[in-house]
């Protein structure tokens, strides 16, 4: 057995609770290790991740170049071509041109004057939200704040009615299934009916949208054009199904990844109660200290060397993310949790072409969410010892029990 498979393991439960050891193992052992149980190449360092973030010679897709039979790939299975269709056509799966086209679209309609526009609204809804917990004694911060704040700022701005709200938050869960490590069969139908019933919905709205366009980023992705080119309906579809994924799965879990790591520091959480210009660092400091998305995989296109091994053109690479958040070659005391940390170059948003768009959002967000739960709930704390979701990938918790 190779010695990355006894220190990996992303399908145990006590792995899944705790890697920050087994990673901080891999990094002394050295820059890329390879696992045989997903066929990957691990690289659980930050100036390796950083720069393999920003190498040409790696790609998020192949298909731009090879076939999946060029490649040394099999196609995936016919089953789930709804699926691959609403993820291949959204950016984050794109490279050039494609991908370059499509984000000049895009940021277009998601331009920072929209971000701010909503900043009021974000602040409120987070009060609200935030208000309705305190009045009740306490609850599941998950579900009464952490994911009602992410899910309603995204459906605002996408311009979803309420009466589809309800279905955005179960429907993208299904979907971010298959960014697992090995997805089941099960997990797979799952994604292949949200993939249905989420296209359907947004393939309304949109059509809705062309004949009676509004303020929402919808119509703004109906009406970006540049130099005569346009995003065609399957690439509106994806890009809108993307910045819903993306603008609050993180987002979800960074909240309760940061009050859980909050909650174990007591110490730091005094120190944010009794001195609120640590926000913004410590907005920055929750994301590196416990990342939500852990894992972010590239093809390898054309042939890479990592301290003298050759890792060949059709391989995959596995950039551990939450390894490189606490390298201690690029972080002071990477296992401390500091909310007064100045110099964090944390990757949680990524880097290069692929850099998170909805970055500044998830940021206001963050600070929105936490401002709230410090001012209007002051003696919050942790009243059940939580539990972790099954899945590695993306990081996050079942609920987050809290009281006053």
């Amino acid at each position: 057995m190779d010695a990355s498979d006894a220190l990996f393991e992303p399908w145990s439960p006590a792995f899944v609770a705790d890697p920050y050891p087994a990673f901080a193992e891999l990094r002394a052992r050295g820059r890329v290790h390879w696992f045989e149980p997903t066929r990957q190449w691990l690289v659980p360092r930050h100036a390796d991740v950083s720069a393999l973030l920003r190498d040409r010679r790696l790609g998020r897709t192949y298909l731009h170049r090879f076939t999946h039979e060029e490649f040394g790939r099999t196609p995936p299975p016919a089953a789930h071509e709804p699926f691959h269709t609403l993820n291949d056509n959204g950016m984050l799966d794109l490279e050039a041109p494609d991908h370059t086209r499509i984000r000049r679209l895009v940021s277009k309609a998601f331009t920072p004057r929209t971000v701010e526009r909503l900043r009021p609204y974000i602040h409120a809804l987070a009060s609200e939200l935030v208000g309705a917990l305190v009045a009740d004694g306490g609850g599941d911060l998950l579900s009464a704040v952490a994911e009602p704040l992410p899910v309603a700022v995204i459906a605002e701005m996408l311009g979803i009615p309420d009466s589809d709200r309800g279905q955005l938050r179960p429907w993208s869960a299904d979907i971010c299934g298959m960014y697992e490590l090995s997805p089941s069969e099960d997990t797979a139908r799952r994604a292949v009916r949200a993939s249905v019933e989420f296209s359907s919905c947004l393939r309304e709205l949109i059509a809705a949208r062309r004949k009676e366009p509004g303020e929402d980023l919808i119509s703004g992705l109906i009406a970006a054009y540049d130099e005569g080119e346009r995003l065609s309906e399957q690439e509106m579809i994806s890009t809108c199904v993307l910045l819903l994924n993306a603008g609050h799965e993180a987002t979800v879990n960074a909240t309760v990844n940061g009050w859980l790591a909050l909650f174990r520091h007591p110490e730091q959480l005094a120190a944010l109660r009794g001195d609120r210009s640590l926000l913004s660092t410590a907005v920055e400091e929750l994301m590196r200290y416990d990342t939500p998305l852990q894992l972010f995989e590239r093809w390898v296109l054309d042939d890479l060397e990592i301290d003298g091994t050759t890792i060949p053109r059709g391989s995959e690479v596995a950039l551990l993310f939450g390894s490189a958040n606490r390298d201690e070659d690029v972080f002071a005391h990477p296992d401390t949790l500091d909310l007064s940390r100045q110099d964090n170059p944390h990757i949680s948003f990524s880097a290069g072409i692929h850099y998170c768009i909805g970055a500044p959002l998830a940021r206001v967000e963050l600070l929105s969410s936490l401002s709230a739960l410090l001012d209007r709930a002051p003696t919050l704390r942790l009243s059940a010892e939580p539990e972790r979701k099954p899945g590695f990938v993306i990081r996050g918790l079942k609920e987050l029990r809290v009281e006053l």
